[in-house]
């Protein structure tokens, strides 16, 4: 595996050979001072250029950083229906047989005070014209902390919590796999994590990043709250499926409870137990077709 002093030989080099490239800044988790390093960090670089196009025109100029198992190119994309294709920047994103990755997006050297000032995790590698003021304070993870949620804010995450949850409760009684899961995995999914985010965050004053998807919260919860949270991934069963719908609505009340507490908050517990009772009776009537 090529050393962090190859790769960024490789990508700024790279950068200098070629005229049309005016700048390069890196972001995400190499320039995170919090992040946890290991092997499987990407390079998340930004090449400032003049001309766009004369780059998309023929992607081969890219195998000069390495021999790839895959490359994805997102920005030329047309697989999901929100999909449309910037004219602002084009982005390749590369991984390599070495076990190194590089996600490199292009962006037109107008956009670099716009690109600047949309991430704190940022450090200029290299600055062929000034683009960049000398004195940018160090990268730092401000604008990924957990923000404090409004009571409103709190009452729509359990509200969403508790509406998707009844059409989890509606997949598994009906059997239907794939449809359970998306419910269970996305949106409930989603807004336990939300909660338990907004949990670790206020016993840091809310000035602490959690990682996407929540990704470092086994380092904030403690023992019991990690445990129950790592007990609602269930398999393919939809016994197990039951009994994780189950422990996410403990979890949920537990720490629902006392986030609401500590910010001067109302739990809409009545709510909560309405639909515990009403999943209840529904997977009682279920019974028979449950896997033992």
């Amino acid at each position: 595996m090529r050393t962090t002093e190859e790769m960024m030989r490789l990508i700024i080099g790279t950068a200098k050979d070629d005229t049309r490239v005016r700048a390069v800044m890196m972001n995400g988790s190499r320039v995170n001072p919090n992040a946890p390093n290991d092997r499987f960090q990407d390079y998340d670089i930004v090449y400032f250029v003049t001309d766009l196009s004369s780059f998309t025109q023929n992607h081969r100029w890219v195998d000069r950083f390495g021999e790839r198992v895959i490359m994805q190119m997102p920005d030329a994309f047309d697989l999901y229906e929100t999909d449309v294709a910037p004219d602002d920047r084009f982005a390749y994103l590369m991984q390599f047989t070495d076990g190194n990755r590089i996600d490199l997006t292009l962006r037109h050297v107008t956009d670099a005070q716009a690109v600047l000032a949309s991430d704190s995790l940022r450090e200029v590698l290299l600055d062929k014209d000034g683009l960049f003021p000398d004195d940018l304070p160090p990268s730092n993870d401000r604008d990924y902390h957990i923000q404090k949620p409004s009571e409103e804010r709190f009452l729509a995450c359990c509200n969403e919590f508790f509406w998707v949850s009844t059409y989890v409760a509606k997949g598994l009684w009906r059997q239907e796999l794939s449809f359970a899961k998306a419910a269970m995995e996305g949106p409930v999914r989603k807004m336990l994590i939300l909660l338990l985010e907004w949990s670790a965050a206020k016993e840091h004053q809310f000035a602490v990043s959690v990682g996407k998807d929540g990704k470092w919260l086994q380092h904030f919860l403690n023992k019991d709250i990690w445990e129950t949270f790592v007990a609602t991934y269930p398999d393919g069963s939809y016994t197990h499926m039951w009994n994780a719908l189950e422990e996410m609505f403990t979890l949920f009340r537990k720490v629902g409870r006392e986030v609401a507490e500590d910010l001067g908050y109302t739990y809409p517990l009545a709510e909560d137990e309405r639909v515990v009772q009403y999943v209840a009776q529904v997977r009682a009537s279920a019974h028979k077709t449950e896997e033992h």
